[in-house]
């Protein structure tokens, strides 16, 4: 025979208070006294009380739903931050609702809108490259919805961004090939008109150029972030009569298929080749020879802003307001050597 399930009132009558207290510690108001609290939350633990989400959103008036929205190639990325939204969510009673949609759709703002109005969140947190999109930013603000964007650079107010610094990571990567002594070094650059894109590239040629290197304009190829397109372009790399000793793909799934490229024309990874990427997803450490690369705290950046985006839901001010910049950091591994 099944055991009854335990309900608020059940809590109520062990903890000798209303309702309306439960219901208080339950939406963490500071409108309960600490011993209270703590006695009414060992009930809840020792019941194995649930709250029922629809009704504790009413009361809150709230629906503890978030949403993420993206378009993104790369589904070990989208996986990363979905792992650290759920992380949060998790501790604070949310639930996740994900919206993939199509970032060239002359609807797209529409289409987002409805999204967030349908299923009654409240907030949502912005994935590039569609958090680029200030369009779509505004007519969100328009409508009064809470969001948070990831993003490569401070394109919105403080509490509406969390941003991850590639410019001085892939400076740093630059750096670090100069130092191996590479100075012919192949590019794989992500799609046209993304702001990851440019600051990728500019704070890669800066450094090369601080070091006497130059990144020549034959030596960049124009990718898609995906591994198909980093095998293509390292083979129009790779085809160059004085071919470059490196290549810095600017993720990994492309970096993968410049290794893959560079294999099957029968070079060695790294004897004939040094090849490095940037996010360091589960794939950088799994690949043979394993890729040096930029390790982007991915989780960590959608951890803070799911807290940073529940912050404004709750109405605290300060900490959705705080600013967020993360600055990714140099991996080395087995897919990288000196030219000594």
């Amino acid at each position: 025979m099944l055991s009854k399930k335990a309900t608020i009132d059940d809590v109520a009558r062990l903890a000798d208070v209303s309702i309306r207290t439960v219901s208080r510690v339950i939406n963490d108001s500071p409108r309960v006294g600490q011993a209270t609290r703590a006695k009414i939350k060992q009930i809840i633990e020792d019941l194995n009380y649930h709250p029922n989400t629809q009704a504790r959103g009413l009361a809150a008036r709230r629906s503890y739903l978030l949403g993420m929205i993206y378009d993104n190639p790369d589904a070990l990325y989208i996986n990363d931050v979905q792992r650290g939204v759920l992380s949060v969510c998790r501790e604070s009673g949310y639930e996740l609702v994900v919206h993939p949609c199509d970032m060239h759709s002359d609807t797209l703002t529409e289409e987002a809108v409805s999204f967030v109005n349908r299923s009654q969140l409240d907030g949502v947190i912005i994935l590039p490259p569609i958090s680029e999109n200030n369009d779509l930013a505004g007519a969100l603000a328009k409508n009064n919805v809470n969001y948070v964007r990831l993003a490569s650079v401070p394109l919105d107010k403080a509490e509406h961004v969390v941003i991850s610094n590639e410019r001085s990571a892939t400076a740093a990567m630059a750096e670090y090939l100069v130092g191996l002594g590479h100075c012919r070094i192949g590019y794989i650059a992500g799609p046209k008109g993304m702001k990851s894109t440019r600051e990728r590239l500019e704070g890669f040629c800066d450094a090369l150029e601080k070091h006497g290197c130059k990144l020549e304009t034959e030596m960049i190829a124009r990718g898609a972030y995906t591994f198909e397109s980093g095998i293509e372009c390292a083979r129009m790399l790779l085809a160059n009569p004085n071919r470059p000793t490196a290549i810095f793909a600017s993720n990994d799934e492309m970096a993968v298929g410049a290794i893959t490229a560079a294999q099957e024309m029968g070079l060695k990874i790294p004897d004939d080749l040094s090849i490095a990427g940037f996010d360091d997803s589960i794939l950088a450490s799994r690949i043979t020879p394993r890729l040096t690369t930029i390790r982007r705290p991915v989780m960590q950046m959608a951890r803070k802003a799911t807290v940073k985006l529940i912050a404004a839901v709750d109405g605290r001010e300060e900490d959705a307001c705080r600013g967020v910049t993360l600055v990714p950091s140099l991996v080395t591994r087995d897919s990288t050597r000196s030219l000594d």
